[in-house]
C-alpha cells in the first residue's frame, strides 16, 4: 500500500509540474504529460480503491 501512495504522490506531483507549464508557458509537450499523468492517476486511484476496500473486509 506505501508503495502505492507513494506512485500517486509522485504522479501528482508530475501532473502539478506539467500543468503549471501547460498554463504560463502554453507547452504543448508539457499539456501532454499532464494528460497522460491524469490517466495514470485514474489507474492508481483504482488500484488504492480496490486495496481499500479489501483492507476493510479485513
Amino acid at each position: 500500500m506505501q508503495e502505492l501512495l507513494n506512485q500517486i504522490k509522485e504522479q501528482i506531483a508530475l501532473y502539478s509540474e506539467n500543468a503549471e507549464a501547460y498554463s504560463t508557458k502554453n507547452s504543448k509537450a508539457a499539456g501532454a504529460r499532464a494528460r497522460k499523468a491524469t490517466l495514470e492517476l485514474t489507474k492508481l486511484f483504482k488500484e488504492f480503491r480496490k486495496l481499500s476496500i479489501e483492507d476493510s473486509k479485513k
